[in-house]
């Protein structure tokens, strides 16, 4: 029995956490400039069912200058 279930697919820019590679194509930010900010702790992310998810907000703070 298969279950289809309507759902949302929302773009990079309307959700709550972003995959790395969708963190880069809506910041402008290299993935290498990403990763460096992870590694020095000025950028977070959590890992969630195996995925490294960077906040939506904690990126935008960080390019306002207010990073955690």
């Amino acid at each position: 029995m298969s279950h289809n279930h309507n759902q949302t697919i929302l773009r990079p820019d309307e959700r709550l956490a972003l995959r790395i590679n969708d963190a880069v194509q809506v910041s402008g930010l290299s993935r290498s400039t990403i990763y460096k900010l992870l590694t020095a702790g000025t950028l977070r992310a959590v890992k969630v069912g195996g995925r490294r998810l960077i906040l939506r907000e904690d990126l935008q703070a960080l390019l306002q200058g207010g990073a955690r």
